[in-house]
């Protein structure tokens, strides 16, 4: 009797247990669960713990709601200038009404796969090669219309459609390589060739400066030379005309008689001689007459004045020499000021006892010389 019972009493525990298996049902997050009743659509079950009636409705299918991604193998698809390209697609795709996937279709994967290779070949049968490779955009905007608006009504959205790989056959593949090789190549030559170009113009444009530039800096020097030679002959003969008016008034200040100017002629002799290239010389007619005129002086050479006092003292003219002035160009006058400038210096220098000749331009331009401080009312003339 305990024996039956307690084996009753399990019995008892196995079939409560088999009843709460039966009728309690858990769906996971995202998914939706199809209950049958005798093989009729019952209802839909929501995500969460559910309880159905046992032994009379079943879960027949859980559908998963997420958004999928399926990527197709590779297609033949052959194109408007007949060249077979292999094109593999990736479907991105989401169940909106788990009734009607479920029943409206038996396999709503492979009816995309299908739907897509054939929408595919249509749309790239209307397209040459060039256009298949270059109009991805196109083409996946064409597949995804017509999914979206042929799985409709299986209760499937495509999201997004998206085209993995074109691949050309490998003689196309090879003629589209060299085709990329030459039109580089191309643009190289003509880049290169533009190169050569711009650095020959900016070769040429430098050349062009360089030379107007040395032209005009080779004018400048002539120019510039030229002035100061014209200014340092034109100082040199002043000089010269100075000296020679120094030494003709110093002779005729000292009055020389005839035996000075017989002993300064003869010391003149010596000088005709010297020289390597002197081998032969001649003696003057006069030397016998200068010799005369050391020996007394009441005898005359000839071409010296007996009376060597001049009756009138010789006007010197300016003590320094002088530029010429009344020049309009303004270089000119810069450069005769700087030269008078020096030249004073050099005087002041000279004679650091004296004070320096002071140069009026107003009366170097008359030819009136200016006055030396140092020799007070000195004759005009004697």
């Amino acid at each position: 009797m305990g024996t039956a019972l307690l084996v009753l009493l399990l019995l008892v525990v196995l079939f409560v247990v088999v009843m709460l298996a039966k009728t309690v049902r858990i769906v996971p997050q995202a998914r939706a669960g199809i209950v049958e009743r005798f093989g009729k659509y019952k209802g839909t079950l929501p995500a969460g713990l559910n309880i159905v009636v046992p032994f009379i409705d079943r879960l027949r299918y859980l559908i998963d709601l997420r958004e999928q991604v399926v990527s197709f193998p590779p297609q033949p698809v052959i194109t408007e200038d007949n060249l077979v390209v292999s094109i593999d697609t990736v479907i991105y795709f989401q169940v909106t009404d788990p009734v009607t996937a479920t029943y409206e279709i038996a396999n709503y994967i492979q009816a995309v796969e299908q739907l897509t290779m054939t929408t595919l070949r249509n749309i790239v049968g209307g397209m040459d090669l060039e256009q298949t490779l270059t109009s991805r955009d196109e083409i996946n905007t064409g597949l995804r219309g017509v999914l979206d608006e042929a799985t409709g009504k299986w209760g499937i959205r495509v999201n997004r459609v998206e085209i993995k790989g074109i691949d050309p056959p490998p003689s196309i593949k090879d003629a589209m390589e060299k085709q990329m090789r030459a039109d580089r190549d191309k643009r190289a030559l003509i880049l290169t060739a533009e190169g050569q170009r711009q650095s020959a113009i900016l070769t040429a444009e430098g050349n062009k400066q360089s030379a107007i530039l040395n032209a005009e800096g080779d004018r400048e020097s002539l120019i510039l030379r030229a002035q100061a030679d014209r200014e340092a002959a034109i100082l040199r003969a002043q000089g010269e005309g100075q000296a020679i008016q120094t030494v003709f008034q110093a002779i005729h200040d000292g009055q020389p008689d005839q035996s000075l100017l017989a002993y300064q002629y003869l010391q003149m002799m010596p000088k005709i001689a010297e020289g390597s290239a002197n081998k032969v010389w001649v003696i003057p007619s006069e030397i016998t007459k200068a010799m005369e005129g050391l020996g007394s002086s009441i005898h005359e050479i000839a071409g010296i004045p007996k009376d060597a006092t001049p009756r009138t003292r010789v006007d010197m003219g300016p003590s320094e020499p002088q530029l010429p002035r009344g020049s309009d160009d303004p270089e000119t006058r810069a450069t005769n000021e700087a030269v008078q400038e020096a030249i004073a210096a050099a005087e002041s220098a000279a004679r650091p006892g004296r004070t320096a000749l002071s140069i009026d331009p107003a009366a170097t331009a008359t030819g009136t010389p200016g006055t030396d401080p140092a020799e007070p009312g000195a004759p005009a003339g004697q």
